[in-house]
């Protein structure tokens, strides 16, 4: 009586021959950007992008012209642009890099080759963050423009367009590892999209809500400007040359303590970019008073008013308005420990998990397959 052996289950293929790794990730690389450049679409972005960056270029220089930190609201203006254009673009481009290639039967025959799942999702992932960078050398020459106006430290605008560069390299690294767990290249796109919407949109929202939760009575002594009555005509207008006083009141009022909560920011891409530049304070930047004292009005930029709010959100409650403040003016950013490296960290760390699992995912021969898959 013969006896029926059951099957051995798949082990993973080995061979002996390796391919040099920097080779393997470039030869991904360049069937990728070769696909991509061989779509007409590709270039019609790239022109859209074009004319409309232009078009908010053209229309900020018009409205800022009487600003005294024109260059700065500019580059800022443009940095925030492309992350903001960069993160809605770049799961487009990442998020069906590899499920794509198994809807058009293309994978499997990636897979049966000496290239390993790694290699293969390191050079989609290269081809997907370079063609999102495209967007911003693309936009080059609008951030010399701002540059030459003038307002941007050196180092300013290094950070801002490396940590720029990072970011979009971090929502890539998202799409292909999630293209790399999904089957579908649809699913994949819009999970994409929803992981994105969490970070920027999801996080402020909770950071919103959280703020009912840390809510405290504190008393806060709140200094104003103001002209003594003596000097005011019937209409209430002062008289030329009068000066203004510094009066200060006190009162209570329900305050939430944002100090506890502002780590939950701390994930947002445009949190993370704000919140690494070293804006500096320039000595001529204090807010005019009344009475004709010193100073010029400062308008911060769009990235920069987002680091100021998270620095002000890090610091708590403001319970001593002094009367510059009051006017309005820039005034030096509150110290604290900067949550970008917390931020980033988070990031790294969804895209890095989801790039590990769809790597063993990518593993032949596959022990299981859901149902429907293509293979070849």
């Amino acid at each position: 009586m013969s006896t029926v052996t059951e099957p051995s289950p798949p082990q993973p293929v080995r061979s002996s021959a390796r391919l040099p790794f920097r080779s393997a990730v470039m030869t991904v690389f360049s069937l990728e950007m070769r696909q991509r450049l061989r779509g007409r679409g590709w270039y019609w972005m790239l022109a859209i992008w074009f004319v409309v960056i232009a078009f908010i270029f053209v229309l900020g220089t018009a409205f800022l012209g009487a600003t005294g930190n024109e260059g700065g609201i500019l580059f800022d203006l443009v940095v925030g642009f492309v992350l903001l254009f960069g993160l809605l673009v770049a799961p487009g481009l990442s998020a069906n890099a590899v499920n794509g290639d198994r809807a058009g039967g293309t994978l499997a025959i990636l897979q049966v080759t000496l290239l390993t799942p790694g290699q293969l999702l390191l050079g989609k992932w290269l081809a997907s963050w370079v063609g999102s960078l495209a967007f911003l050398v693309l936009s080059s020459p609008f951030i010399f423009w701002a540059l030459a106006l003038g307002g941007v430290d050196a180092a300013e605008a290094l950070v801002s367009l490396v940590m720029l560069a990072v970011e979009l390299g971090v929502v890539c690294a998202v799409g292909v590892g999630v293209s790399a767990l999904a089957n579908r290249p649809l699913f994949s796109i819009v999970s994409t999209y929803m992981l994105v919407a969490l970070l920027t949109v999801g996080t402020v929202i909770v950071f919103g809500l959280s703020t009912t939760l840390v809510m405290e009575e504190r008393t806060v002594r709140s200094s104003y400007y103001t002209y003594p009555e003596s000097s005011l005509d019937s209409t209430g207008i002062p008289d030329e040359g009068a000066e203004a006083v510094c009066q200060t009141q006190t009162y209570t009022a329900d305050l939430p303590d944002t100090q506890y909560i502002t780590w939950l920011l701390a994930a947002n891409p445009l949190v993370v970019v704000a919140d690494a530049v070293p804006y500096t304070l320039p000595a001529a930047d204090i807010a005019p008073v009344p009475g004709g004292m010193a100073g010029g009005y400062y308008t911060p930029g769009v990235m920069e008013t987002v680091s100021q709010g998270v620095r002000s959100a890090q610091a708590g409650p403001d319970l001593e308005i002094t009367c510059e403040e009051s006017m309005g003016g820039r005034q030096p950013l509150p110290q604290g420990v900067p949550i970008w490296p917390l931020g980033l960290g988070l990031q790294l760390l969804l895209a890095g998990g989801l790039l590990l699992v769809g790597r063993r995912r990518l593993t032949m021969p596959a022990r299981r397959l859901a149902q429907g898959t293509r293979i070849a």
